[in-house]
């Protein structure tokens, strides 16, 4: 009976410590980060339909950013379109992610004709 009762307990604690543990795997593994700087966060999600999503996203080590904006479906995931950092579009720094979408949507200079 008491050698029953000590493994019931033990499972008991065991399971009651699961979600302590799990929560610190998390935590630690969220603290290390992606390997080489690189990462990547959601900047904007707009919701299309019941299941479907435009996701904003910037991707890349901190030198080398870019947006891609995608479609999200239960289905897929498809690339609608990407932004390229515009330190490699304009020879200046990244500013922000509004920065690029103001570069994007400047009209292309027109070629003087002499």
């Amino acid at each position: 009976m008491t050698q029953t009762l000590v493994i019931v307990v033990l499972f008991v604690a065991a399971m009651a410590a699961l979600p302590w543990l799990v929560r610190r795997v998390q935590l630690r593994q969220a603290a290390g980060g992606a390997p080489g700087g690189a990462s990547s966060r959601v900047l904007s999600a707009v919701a299309v339909g019941p299941q479907q999503r435009v996701v904003t996203v910037e991707v890349g080590p901190e030198g080398a950013r870019a947006c891609l904006v995608l479609g999200v479906t239960t289905q897929s995931i498809t690339c609608l379109h990407v932004i390229g950092s515009p330190a490699h579009q304009q020879g200046a720094p990244a500013a922000s992610f509004a920065g690029a979408m103001a570069l994007a949507a400047q009209p292309p200079e027109k070629a003087s004709h002499v």
